[in-house]
């Protein structure tokens, strides 16, 4: 009897702690469209200076990594970095875009940005899950936690009952 008041307080938890996944994940999709608009500025406004030198972006980029500078050179990794990142942040975002309620939290798993995800959870506010997703995360969190700790405690209660058989015997 202890054991299942254990597991459902236990799933209940859980059953709270999944249910701002939602909530969670739909912070970090702010964060990413600010971080996308961003580096898009940026990336654009180099754009701009090379194509002043008739140099594509790529090739602007390719100028200054292969500068003798070594200020220089680290400029062009860093442009480098931040178009490769703009392109992986894009394409999350543009994922979010036509993703149900499960391809959401798969849209956030596959492209997860460690510095995006950092700065969400910085100021992640809990929520009140009122949506379908929210429920969903809340009873998944429940069933996990629920099951996982009767299927933990499970082979001590077996122990138990046998110890009382045979003391009773």
């Amino acid at each position: 009897m202890l054991a299942r008041r254990f597991a459902a307080a236990i799933g209940l938890l859980a059953a709270v702690l999944f249910s701002q996944a939602p909530e969670f994940v739909q912070q970090y999709r702010q964060r990413l469209g600010g971080a996308v608009d961003e580096l898009k500025r940026t990336i654009a406004a180099f754009d701009a200076e090379a194509r002043e030198h008739s140099l594509s972006l790529d090739a602007g980029i390719g100028r200054l990594r292969a500068n003798a500078d070594p200020l220089v050179r680290e400029r062009g990794d860093d442009l480098a970095a931040d178009v490769e990142r703009e392109r992986r942040l894009d394409a999350q975002e543009r994922a979010f875009e036509g993703a149900g309620p499960l391809g959401l939290c798969w849209a956030f798993a596959a492209g997860f940005d460690p510095a995006v995800a950092s700065g969400a959870y910085a100021i992640f506010q809990p929520a009140v899950p009122v949506t379908a997703a929210g429920f969903a995360s809340a009873a998944a969190g429940f069933v996990a936690g629920y099951g996982g700790t009767r299927l933990v405690a499970a082979p001590f209660g077996r122990r138990r009952r046998r110890q009382r058989n045979a003391a009773a015997a």
